[in-house]
């Protein structure tokens, strides 16, 4: 009786271990998360070749299995997109969620910024970015995600004003920092900055924020021949994220930029 007794009493042990240690194993799965975000100037779907395929554009996205997605120069039902709504083809063709904002009217249409997401969006909101007269209005499409994990993060995709002269990009820089100035959120900026790396717009942003490519800025324009990086993934604070991979997806049909990949992860609270 008494040998029953204590196999029953070690049996017991050896399910209170066992159980303590599966959920110790769970806290510890939970303490990072991985992200995968792509930012891709898709060229309003035309095509190098003109010939406006938006299946070219989801098999890249596809090929890569993002999270997160920030596109460029989206069109919603304008005359060249076939009065299109671009960000809703695109969702339906890669099965992620789609956001569009406006930057401005164009074509008998919109034209602006687009996001597309495996997750769910919290709050949404676009932030319209300063420009002058005969520069081409810009915006910051700005995202509240919920992580699979009940985390919230920000995510913001945007695209800067292209001409020569830096004075509106530095104004358009310093204006997303003061937006996001504060950590309350785990935060990453993405988008077509149209600056290189070691430029003052450049610069500027990254008084607050970290590129996750510095350490190998490859180009990302333009696809056919890439010279000049201007493409780029960036985020905020710095401790909580830590860049797993980056890549560079050349394609010299889709679009003029190339799409560029970031696998992060962020360390949960």
């Amino acid at each position: 009786m008494c040998v029953r007794k204590f196999i029953l009493n070690i049996l017991s042990i050896i399910l209170v271990l066992f159980f303590f240690v599966n959920a110790s194993g769970q806290i510890n799965n939970r303490k990072t998360l991985r992200v995968r975000v792509l930012t891709y100037n898709i060229l309003h779907g035309a095509t190098l070749k003109n010939d406006f395929d938006l299946n070219r554009i989801a098999k890249v996205i596809d090929s890569l299995k993002p999270d997160i997605v920030a596109l460029q120069e989206v069109d919603f039902k304008t005359n060249r997109a076939k009065k299109l709504d671009l960000m809703t083809e695109l969702a339906y063709l890669t099965g992620l969620s789609p956001l569009f904002g406006r930057a401005m009217y164009y074509d008998d249409g919109e034209y602006g910024e687009g996001i597309l997401s495996a997750f769910s969006f919290v709050q949404t909101k676009r932030n319209l970015l300063p420009y002058t007269q005969n520069h081409e209005p810009r915006a910051a499409l700005e995202v509240l995600i919920e992580l699979s994990t009940g985390d919230t993060i920000r995510f913001i995709g945007t695209h800067l004003d292209h001409t020569k002269n830096p004075m509106v990009r530095l104004n358009q820089c310093a204006e997303i920092n003061k937006l996001y100035e504060e950590n309350d959120y785990p935060s990453i900026l993405v988008g077509d900055l149209n600056a290189e790396p070691g430029s003052e717009e450049i610069n500027l942003l990254k008084t607050i924020w970290d590129d996750a490519a510095a350490k190998n800025s490859a180009a990302t324009y333009p696809s056919e021949n890439p010279r000049i990086r201007i493409d780029y993934i960036m985020f905020k604070p710095a401790h909580r994220w830590k860049v797993l991979e980056y890549k560079i997806i050349q394609d010299k049909i889709v679009s003029d930029h190339c799409a560029f990949f970031v696998e992060l992860e962020l360390q949960l609270k």
